[in-house]
């Protein structure tokens, strides 16, 4: 495993400091498993929005304008 060495505020190393007593655990892991999930949610937002990834095909199905709004096509739907 390689190190890295960066430079952080103060008071977020004193933060840092602390959540480490708190849980038990060392700052490296701490930092590790916080880069490890900042970069996950990257790759997610990457992957886009269900919108994103059907938007070749959204719009393309034909029926009525008014479902939304109109309660006749609601006929023959619940009790």
């Amino acid at each position: 495993m390689d190190t890295l060495t960066l430079k952080i505020p103060d008071a977020l190393k004193e933060k840092l400091k602390s959540y480490s007593k708190k849980l038990g655990i060392s700052k490296s892991d701490i930092v590790r498993d916080a880069l490890v999930e900042y970069l996950e949610k990257d790759e997610m937002k990457k992957q886009g929005s269900f919108y994103d990834l059907a938007k070749d095909i959204a719009g393309s199905a034909r029926g009525a304008s008014d479902l939304s709004t109109n309660k006749k096509h609601l006929d023959g739907y619940g009790g």
